[in-house]
């Protein structure tokens, strides 16, 4: 996609200048609200797209009004919609859905996780839009998808988290089932919208037409529950809450140091005669219940002690060291504050600046393409909303109408 004249200006927008990437030139009109739409169109902005969020009048996005804040602004809004414009447009309203409707003429992408059918109630369907620029590509992000006997049914995170089975393997056996600790249904949506538009704008080269896409929370966090689904596909049983552990493969869980729980994860039987080693236990890698993967884990309880007999003699970071000189995957259970703190996370630019404070940075890296340490704010409500006025007509609009 050639970077043309307004795309050149559109790297200066009203809202700081974006840095080049992949996406440079790609114009994204978002509808998203919350979570998971926004996630997957504040990635495309980090790449250069230039995403210009809609908003409702008066209050925008839900997520303005969440917690935590800083300084009066939501950290919640600011940490998914940095480097974004804002218009409010009532889409009911005939003058702003008119001004809606030129924004789509010249747009690359739309993105919206309305409840399936609103959209279509309000007249702006897929099927409407490609009639009017049929290079669209239109994205759909929602619980259930567009299709199915739940496609209207409204969700939430946890509900899908519930629903999809993995809050079932979440959690020790002995308790109850338990939500991951993030909000990991909407985020891996997110994410897998934005694979479904890149992918959708390079078919787009070759057919030269639009397309539509169509994300589910379910569908996304199904996906992402492999050894679940193959021990259903392969036993016709349901994987149980393991804690800490793997369901097919040991030493691989925490185990107590003289201090603390820490992580080993010893998946082959050179890495664990290296585990055995390095702890002064050389005997492990030659006992008979421990000769093989399929043995350890058949007797992963008994592994367990033979480990921490010796694993409670010192503490987590001493063994976290020798574990690691030796080639040991190992490490502390971290907090927030330590995993932030890490010089790798620096190293990688994972924590950025933005509107005086730091946040997430963008995990995609591309070799030709600046990753700044520094990024745009998320916008004020209607921030930008003269200015897209401006550009898209409307002024114009209203002097003509004044005229009359």
């Amino acid at each position: 996609m050639p970077l043309d004249a307004a795309a050149e200006q559109d790297m200066n927008s009203s809202n700081g200048q974006r840095a080049r990437g992949p996406f440079s030139g790609v114009l994204v009109i978002d509808l998203t609200r919350v979570l998971a739409g926004p996630f997957s169109t504040m990635l495309m902005a980090d790449l250069g797209a230039r995403v210009i969020k809609v908003e409702q009048p008066g209050s925008g996005d839900d997520s303005r009004a969440y917690g935590p804040f800083k300084d009066g602004k939501s950290v919640y809004f600011g940490f998914v919609n940095r480097g974004k414009e804002s218009i409010a447009l009532d889409l009911k309203n005939d003058r702003d859905r008119a001004l809606f409707l030129r924004m789509v003429e010249r747009a690359d992408v739309l993105v919206e996780n309305f409840r399936p059918g609103t959209m279509e109630k309000l007249g702006l369907s897929w099927e409407a839009l490609s009639k009017i620029n049929p290079r669209l590509i239109y994205a759909s992000g929602s619980g259930f998808g567009q299709t199915g006997p739940m496609s209207r049914t409204p969700a939430y995170d946890t509900v899908v988290q519930a629903l999809s089975g993995i809050m079932s393997i979440t959690g020790y056996p002995d308790g109850p089932p338990t939500r991951v600790g993030t909000s990991v249904a909407d985020l891996t949506a997110g994410v897998y919208l934005f694979g479904g538009i890149a992918s959708a704008l390079y078919a787009r080269e070759t057919t030269g037409r639009g397309a539509r896409v169509d994300v589910a929370m379910l569908d996304a966090m199904l996906s992402y529950l492999l050894h679940g689904v193959m021990e259903y596909v392969a036993h016709g049983r349901a994987l149980g809450r393991l804690g800490n552990g793997h369901p097919s493969i040991a030493p691989f869980d925490t185990y107590q140091a003289a201090d603390e729980l820490f992580v080993i994860c010893a998946g082959g039987n050179e890495v664990f005669a290296r585990l055995s080693e390095a702890i002064g236990r050389g005997d492990l890698a030659r006992d008979e219940r421990f000769a093989h993967n399929r043995n350890r884990h058949e007797n992963h309880e008994a592994l367990r002690a033979e480990l921490e007999a010796t694993l409670r003699t010192k503490p987590a970071r001493h063994w976290v060291e020798v574990l690691t000189v030796a080639g040991v995957p190992c490490a502390r259970i971290q907090s927030i504050p330590e995993a932030v703190a890490m010089p790798q996370i620096a190293a990688r630019n994972m924590m950025v600046e933005s509107d005086g404070m730091r946040i997430l940075g963008n995990p995609i890296k591309i070799g030709g393409f600046d990753d700044p340490a520094t990024r745009p704010a998320a916008p004020a409500l209607d921030g930008n909303g003269d200015a897209i006025r401006a550009e898209f007509g409307a002024s114009e609009e209203r002097a003509t109408a004044a005229k009359r």
